[in-house]
């Protein structure tokens, strides 16, 4: 069962690397095992992020095994847009084929990152984007998140007149798309009322005092749309502290966070619910969209990856396979990858994501 309404759509373009050694390889695309293609990460200092680093250096590792690319490196600027630049700057001096860039600013990063491309590197940007026009984008689109969790609450819940959201950083155009399709979901369904949002910032504790500080003035609260980041953990703790029934949350993806739903699941009435969230394994996308790129083949400026959602049926696999204090995700392979390559190109539906399982 799928909630998600998935947007395929990119620029056709042709890229040629230029000026490399490769070995032979197959028809129709050029040897990238002589290639090496490094990771720059703003920070590391959440699941979420620690996840995502850890399938990056599975897929690197296994494209090193495989002879598909010959080294891999990775640096953490601690959420410093001015050392990520610096460290940026010391991966191409290095003489780095490709770099893929989880970025600390949208604009910041530019200057750099058109230096690198100048230096004919590839260069992929994933998760938190730059805006550089020569970078390569393997984006989210956020605002049908907003759309999906909306439009979930005001069609699966028997009793639903009032919403309480919780936002993620202030000022984040993240947190501003999310909200706008909240917001316009809602309206198609003028017996909801959105009673309040509160800013979560994207951490189970933020979100926890935000609602106990609300709870106090607020009427029943029937449903709460999240974004991500623990919120929803974080909001059933202040429910359960002011000695309220938890509401519908919908969850996102965390460990705790699907533990709980199953928990809650088996108390009397059952609770039914979703968890829907960027999927960190987005980093084994990256990697391959560059190497895809290095080897010659047409490749979107812009991809779009489809969310990770767990519908109740989905639960229990999900919780097999991730780790107390992880993440849910894919791995996702090279030939995932080209397909969803070939799907953005098509304007065709993209793939279905890869079942649960266990990383190696």
């Amino acid at each position: 069962m799928t909630f998600g309404r998935r947007l395929a759509f990119g620029i056709l373009v042709a890229v040629l690397a230029l000026g490399f050694t490769r070995a032979p390889a197959a028809a129709g695309e050029a040897s990238t095992a002589n290639d090496g293609i490094a990771l720059s990460n703003s920070y590391s200092a959440n699941s979420w992020r620690q996840t995502m680093l850890r399938m990056w250096r599975i897929s690197a590792n296994q494209a090193i095994a495989g002879r598909v690319i010959a080294r891999t490196t990775v640096t953490d600027a601690d959420n410093s847009a001015a050392r990520q630049a610096a460290q940026i700057q010391g991966l191409i001096q290095a003489g780095w084929n490709a770099i893929a860039i989880d970025a600390a600013s949208p604009t910041m990063l530019n200057s750099v990152i058109q230096q690198a491309c100048d230096a004919h590197i590839v260069v992929v940007v994933f998760d938190r984007l730059a805006t550089a026009p020569c970078a390569y984008k393997v984006a989210f689109d956020y605002e049908s998140l907003g759309h999906i969790e909306a439009w979930w609450v005001a069609n699966n819940l028997h009793v639903a007149n009032t919403v309480l959201e919780v936002r993620g950083i202030p000022g984040t155009a993240i947190d501003a798309q999310i909200h706008e399709g909240i917001v316009k979901e809602l309206s198609n369904y003028p017996n909801i009322v959105l009673i309040g949002s509160v800013d979560g910032d994207w951490t189970e504790s933020a979100a926890r005092q935000a609602i106990a500080g609300i709870l106090p003035t607020l009427p029943d609260v029937d449903a709460i749309v999240t974004q991500r980041g623990g919120d929803a953990y974080g909001v059933y703790e202040a429910f359960q502290t002011a000695h309220r029934k938890p509401p519908v949350i919908v969850m996102g993806d965390r460990q705790d966070e699907l533990a709980l739903w199953k928990k809650l699941s088996q108390a009397p009435g059952g609770y039914s619910t979703i968890s829907i969230s960027q999927p960190p394994g987005v980093s084994s996308i990256a990697f391959w969209v560059a190497r895809q790129i290095l080897a010659g083949k047409e490749v979107p400026k812009t991809i779009i990856v489809p969310w990770l959602e767990i519908a109740p049926d989905d639960l229990d696999a999900w919780l097999k396979v991730v780790p107390p204090g992880g993440v849910a995700s894919p791995l996702y392979s090279q030939h995932w990858t080209e397909q969803l390559i070939a799907a953005t190109l098509a304007h065709k539906h993209l793939p279905a994501t890869p079942a649960p399982k266990a990383l190696p």
